[in-house]
């Protein structure tokens, strides 16, 4: 059959994603590492490092539910393979079928649940993520992106996804396509920085495999650097480290991350294979010559996540591809600069007495060899030089609208004599109504930021030099001068650094009106700055003037607790709206106040009853807790301080209940 293209709606069983958080991510400062990085690739990567999510906005409004829905996706299919992206969530590939076999070369989840994993918080496992920008699961990984149908040089239809990154004010462009008669599938993305500065260019392709007794990963390196989510990056042998083989990720017993060293000049590729030497191999051009695996492990904790995301019974692990050597990297990108590579997915099926054999060069020589006669490197190369002109190409048909940040910044570049942002390839002009960024447009054509009333959310933020000027010529003109520009002028102060003026526009934000969200950002400010009594005073203020967002109460109430206002707490949880206080991080929070009235069973009680859907990854807050409950009842009981020799009796002698316990590493 002829290589075809065509739109679906996909059914599956999956959480609600809900709407996005209206308060600015303003987490703490980071702290100054302990060993300061000496390598100059890192030295510029920790420099370059973007903290907390803003311009975005947190995606944290998720739930537990797991009913069927409808999602919207793209079918690229030929004779021998058929692959499914997920243009509403990223454009996530979520399945590569072999025809043939029936084999799925993929992971999928019994059902999808949005888990606090991401940059922006909303995250879900399976299938191949796109990741760009910062070191973390990208802006757009639960958000849509543009999708249109275009052709190769030889009139084969192909798949084209894009969108506008509002972190580094970058482009990129996945072109998905298949030759005819074979069974591999390309892609081809793309990366353009429009700005005359250079940028940090970050990009790693997350795939996840499945997880299952004998599968090994197969990768041409010697060494690794491994981390282990409790301590410092070291490099260790591949494949096996103090008798452990971790080729075989099931060996594992916590969370670790392998970012493989393969020797420069080698083909870069990684593979997952079952007992049979059958599997996924992922290659690509030498652009691309970062591998890692990614496993949550086999204890507690990691099957715990494994449930968490995908339901019971859930196991898989992760192969990726990425532009840097490890994910704490990244690659200088000079202005106007234009990258592309190209990645190739295909079933390998190698001799099983090899792959599994105990000489580990003869293992992943075996497989190279296998993947040099279906796909020679040199072909790989030609194919990125041969698509250049079908990827400038305007596509043919739209077939799913992204967001209408990239026809605002695009409008703003004409408006201000600016080079255009985009080539012919990514149109944005499409999404320009979009109602995230109508007021925007409003500021660009019209000179101001409409009003809105001070309960009202603030809706979407901005962040960049020529949105900070343009919003602080809106608050010198008369039109612009309400509360609410001067709330967005503060948001792209701090996100620039300057928390000073921040500060000094919020405080004229109140004076114009107060609003709920200019005393929360004052509050976090205080937080920050180690001032908890004020901190604690503006969050009760604005908890008062919306008390049915639950996103401002969970932070009032942590600030109380941090603030060791116990008796003000318990009035506060009192007081809170049903609806509100039956959240899982309010419920945490009645868990701390009956603990600190003493109330020990009635703290237990409330914890084990906590479903908290947006649990962080690498976060300890439930067994912390449940161990906490556990020493002051054990002290209060034998009458003994709470020491570390109790502390460690307790971690030794209880074990938490399975459903609390997230730790992703245990010592």
């Amino acid at each position: 059959m002829p290589v075809t293209l065509r739109t679906e709606t996909l059914r599956l069983r999956m959480s609600a994603l809900g709407g996005e958080n209206p308060l600015p991510h303003m987490p703490p400062p980071p702290a100054p590492p302990e060993h300061p990085p000496r390598e100059p690739a890192l030295v510029y990567s920790a420099a370059n490092h973007i903290h907390g999510c803003l311009p975005y906005r947190l995606q944290d409004r998720y739930d537990r539910s797991a009913i069927e829905r409808g999602l919207e996706v793209a079918i690229l299919e030929n004779a021998h393979l058929r692959a499914t992206f997920l243009l509403g969530l990223g454009g996530r590939l979520w399945s590569l079928v072999h025809k043939a076999t029936g084999r799925e070369l993929l992971f999928q989840p019994r059902v999808l649940h949005f888990a606090n994993v991401a940059m922006r918080n909303a995250w879900f496992c399976g299938g191949v993520e796109w990741n760009i920008a910062v070191r973390a699961h990208a802006a757009h990984t639960c958000a849509p992106l543009f999708a249109a149908r275009t052709r190769t040089d030889d009139g084969r239809p192909a798949l084209r996804l894009w969108e506008y990154d509002r972190f580094r004010g970058l482009l990129f462009q996945i072109d998905a396509m298949m030759p005819a008669d074979e069974a591999v599938l390309l892609v081809r993305p793309r990366v353009v920085n429009p700005n005359a500065e250079e940028t940090p260019m970050y990009w790693w392709s997350n795939i996840a495999v499945a997880e299952a007794e004998g599968h090994r990963v197969v990768v041409p390196a010697e060494a690794a650097h491994q981390y282990g989510y409790s301590g410092e990056m070291e490099e260790v042998p591949v494949p096996v480290r103090d008798g452990i083989d971790a080729s075989y990720p099931t060996n594992i017993p916590s969370a670790h991350d392998y970012f493989y060293r393969i020797p420069e000049g080698n083909r870069p590729w990684i593979a997952s294979l079952d007992a049979e030497g059958r599997g996924l191999v992922h290659a690509s051009t030498r652009r691309m010559k970062g591998r890692k695996l990614f496993v949550w492990g086999m204890g507690p904790g990691g099957r715990r996540w494994q449930g968490h995301l995908g339901g019971e019974g859930t196991g898989y692990v992760e192969i990726q591809g990425g532009l840097g050597r490890t994910q704490l990297e990244y690659v200088p990108m000079p202005g106007r600069a234009d990258w592309s590579w190209v990645e190739a997915y295909l079933l390998m099926e190698a001799d099983p007495r090899a792959v599994h054999g105990k000489d580990w060069k003869a293992a992943h020589r075996c497989v190279e060899g296998r993947l040099d006669a279906m796909l020679p490197q040199a072909r790989l190369e030609a194919l990125l030089a041969e698509t250049a002109a079908m990827a400038d190409r305007p596509p043919e048909e739209v077939l799913h609208l992204g967001s209408g940040w990239g026809a605002l910044e695009a409008k703003r570049r004409r408006a201000e004599g600016e080079p255009p942002l985009a080539p012919p390839s990514m149109p944005f002009e499409g999404a320009a109504a979009d109602g995230d960024v109508a007021a925007w447009m409003a500021l660009v054509e019209k000179g101001a930021l409409p009003h809105r009333r001070p309960d009202e959310e603030p809706g979407p933020y901005v962040a960049g030099a020529a949105w900070r000027r343009r919003l602080g010529e809106s608050v010198r003109a008369g039109p612009g001068d309400h509360w609410l520009a001067w709330l967005h002028l503060g948001v792209a102060a701090l996100r620039a650094g300057d928390e000073a003026g921040a500060a000094e526009a919020w405080r004229r934000s109140l004076e114009k009106e107060p609003s709920a969200w200019a005393h929360r950002n004052l509050a976090v400010l205080a937080k920050h700055a180690g001032r908890a009594a004020e901190a604690a005073d503006h969050y009760l203020r604005a908890s008062a003037l919306v008390p049915d967002r639950i996103e401002l109460q969970v932070e009032c109430g942590q600030a109380l607790a941090e603030a060791a206002q116990f008796e003000d707490l318990a009035r506060w949880l009192a007081a809170l709206p049903a609806a509100v206080g039956r959240a899982g991080r309010i419920a945490l929070l009645a868990a701390r106040s009956a603990l600190e009235q003493g109330d020990f069973d009635r703290a237990e009680q409330v914890l084990e009853g906590i479903t908290l859907a947006d649990v962080r990854e690498g976060e300890i807050a439930l067994t912390d807790l449940w161990f906490e409950i556990q020493e002051r009842r054990i002290a209060r009981a034998e009458g003994v301080p709470i020491d570390e020799a109790l502390k460690e009796r307790v971690r030794k002698t209880f074990k938490p209940p399975e459903r609390l316990d997230f730790r992703m590493s245990v010592k």
